[in-house]
């Protein structure tokens, strides 16, 4: 762990960040460039203490966990955050198998979508973040941990988690649940947390393994309107515009609804109903 280089490269990162950058107010003048710490602490999920020592010198060595926060926070390109792994000591994650990381450019589109359902997830169908609105509209499904992480793992063996559908769509959903993770595999290979996910889904749900077994691919649940039944609000009928990042393979989803409609109204509620 090289304290010094580590401290000074944390500094200079958050030094040429502005809160809008990162989806924050402007606030208060301010006499320094930059965000603050503890706004860079507050974006990384730590306390300001812990992140100030780091930026001293005199920090506890930090986890894989931390610095994947702390990435994210300060928006570094993947090169930047492979080498503040490198700074702290620690082992590179693996980019292609195990890309949590979202873009600097991903998450400045995100900030913007702030009255929006919006949310960025990777191939294993696992949630990296989301819009308060996404929340509102979906549940907080970014603070899961495990499998449970996974739609795919959620929507097979998690029976709540249909009850969120119509039932007449969830053979389509299924499907193409299914497809999707078998085109991941096929993309980041055996070692991928798609993989894994798919693994255990062989084991555990033989809906799944008969799917599975048909080789379907390119069966997708953005091409029409996608229906959700809100526990207050009722059915919603969204449009999913998608947009892919091709260097992670992370997509962002974005949910709207045609203007005067039922569903359109029902989105603006999102905001004052707040998370399910």
């Amino acid at each position: 762990m090289d304290r010094p280089e580590l401290a000074e490269f944390l500094r200079m990162r958050r030094e040429v960040l502005q809160p809008a950058d990162v989806g924050l107010p402007p606030g208060n003048r301010r006499r320094a460039p930059g965000l603050r710490r503890e706004e860079v602490a507050l974006l990384a999920g730590m306390s300001t203490d812990y992140y100030t020592r780091l930026e001293q010198q005199r920090g506890p060595h930090p986890s894989d966990q931390i610095l994947a926060a702390l990435a994210q926070a300060l928006h570094l390109s993947l090169d930047e955050r492979d080498h503040l792994f490198r700074l702290a000591g620690q082992n590179v994650p693996d980019r292609a198998a195990r890309s949590d990381h979202v873009s600097p450019g991903m998450l400045r589109i995100l900030d913007r979508l702030t009255d929006t359902p919006a949310m960025v997830v990777n191939g294993a169908g696992e949630t990296l973040i989301q819009t308060d609105m996404a929340i509102a509209l979906l549940g907080d499904e970014a603070h899961l941990t495990g499998n449970s992480r996974s739609i795919v793992y959620r929507w097979f063996t998690d029976p709540t988690t249909r009850q969120r559908f119509p039932v007449e769509d969830h053979d389509h959903h299924a499907r193409a649940h299914t497809a999707r993770l078998r085109q991941t595999v096929t993309r980041e290979g055996p070692l991928s947390r798609a993989a894994e996910v798919a693994d255990a889904l062989l084991g555990e749900s033989r809906e799944f393994a008969a799917l599975w077994r048909n080789h379907d691919v390119g069966v997708r649940l953005t091409d029409t309107d996608k229906r959700l039944i809100h526990p207050e609000l009722g059915l919603i009928e969204v449009f999913c515009q998608t947009l892919v990042d091709p260097d992670t393979g992370h997509v962002l989803l974005v949910y709207t609804a045609a203007p005067g409609t039922g569903s359109h109204e029902k989105l603006a509620m999102l905001s004052v109903v707040g998370a399910v």
